[in-house]
């Protein structure tokens, strides 16, 4: 849970590196919270006509998005590619698997042009 307020506190810093350890708890947590608010919109009956979703699930994405943008585009960095990289994702098929191996691949283990590897920081020293 550390990592995604992490990610939350540095709600627009595109600058720096991201873990693959930030990026990907980060994830998890948005998968788990993405379904508790689409659950809480069927059960509420808040959903927008036939579609399963409604307030709670677009609020939170929304609300998630710049975040997990910033996140994105810190993890490029770890792996010294630039953070336009994430427009891969307009590329049908190829665009979503190339960033998901990006994603999943370890960072570059000196300090690059974004800054020092972010490994040999520890997270209470980020937070704190």
């Amino acid at each position: 849970m550390n990592w995604y307020l992490k990610v939350i506190k540095q709600y627009a810093d595109f600058n720096g590196r991201a873990r693959r350890t930030e990026y990907w708890m980060f994830a998890l947590f948005n998968i788990i919270f993405i379904a508790i608010a689409a659950i809480l919109d069927n059960v509420l009956g808040l959903t927008i006509g036939e579609n399963p979703y409604g307030l709670f699930y677009f609020s939170y994405a929304l609300g998630v998005f710049v975040p997990g943008l910033a996140v994105a585009v810190r993890r490029l960095h770890d792996l010294g590619k630039s953070g336009w990289m994430i427009l891969l994702f307009l590329i049908p098929i190829i665009g979503g698997i190339w960033l998901l191996v990006l994603f999943a691949t370890d960072g570059q283990e000196n300090e690059n042009q974004f800054g020092p590897n972010p490994k040999g920081q520890s997270l209470e020293t980020d937070t704190n």
